[in-house]
């Protein structure tokens, strides 16, 4: 399935932008009359019919489907931008591919790349998306230091985790999942959660827990956390993650938890 990319839907008209247009009309020969699917970022999939195929493409939605490629949780992923831009674009790539709702890049006390160019990360996503058949474009949430997200973190459902290299008791992801469902209220009644990630805002707790099974994972720089930060995230609330015995680079241990979550949740 070829799918486009668009955020102009309104008044049973999609409109694409002039980079997904040029795509449609001069790349791919799309012309009037043609049906082409477009999703919108936040799960829908629109069946359109292109009614204008100039610099500008235009079409009208015969028909909507929400959900589509959704995935069965809620992961919210913090992980630490690495020094070479390459290893976190091809992270974001493939977590998106298998099923992340939010991003947010965080700053440690350790961390060499202190600057990331959110432009070309959600060119990343929203490419990820397409490719992999998905309605939603994982939400990217400005870049924040690790001490501020933990802060923050109060107003996150569900499991949070910490994946760090210092000695003592920690938690597998299998673990961590299987409390998440039970924090979910599976076959209970519970109040559902606002997920959307408008204006990077963290997703938070509407009146009860969580529908899906919510889980944060806490990913470290090339140095990992500092002692510091691993105390902060502990005391608020966040449990130590183990990835296995290998150790695993930033990038490599965020898609294996992205895995673990998609294969044990999905």
């Amino acid at each position: 399935m070829e799918l486009f990319y668009s955020t102009q839907v309104e008044g049973g008209l999609c409109t694409l932008t002039e980079e997904e247009s040029r795509h449609c009309a001069k790349v791919l020969r799309h012309t009037a009359g043609d049906i082409i699917n477009v999703i919108d970022g936040s799960g829908t999939l629109y069946e359109c019919r292109i009614v204008e195929c100039g610099r500008q493409v235009v079409c009208s939605v015969e028909s909507a489907v929400e959900g589509f490629g959704a995935h069965g949780y809620h992961l919210t992923m913090a992980v630490c931008p690495t020094k070479n831009i390459d290893r976190y674009e091809w992270f974001l790539e493939k977590a998106t591919e298998l099923g992340m709702d939010v991003v947010v890049p965080v700053l440690g006390d350790h961390s060499e790349r202190r600057v990331v160019k959110p432009e070309r990360l959600e060119k990343i996503l929203v490419s990820a998306a397409k490719q992999s058949l998905k309605g939603a474009v994982p939400c990217l949430r400005d870049a924040i230091t690790v001490k501020q997200f933990i802060k923050e973190s109060s107003l996150l459902p569900g499991v949070k985790l910490i994946a760090h290299c210092s000695e003592g008791e920690k938690m597998t992801l299998a673990e961590a999942v299987a409390a998440a469902v039970k924090a979910s209220g599976a076959g209970a009644d519970t109040v559902a959660v606002e997920v959307s990630c408008g204006a990077g805002d963290i997703p938070s707790v509407v009146g009860g827990a969580c529908v899906k099974p919510c889980i944060t994972i806490l990913i470290g720089p090339e140095g990992d956390f500092s002692p510091a930060e691993v105390d902060a995230a502990v005391e608020a609330g966040f449990k130590p993650l183990t990835l296995g015995e290998s150790r695993l680079r930033t990038e490599t241990a965020a898609v294996a938890a992205v895995a673990g979550v998609y294969f044990l949740c999905g």
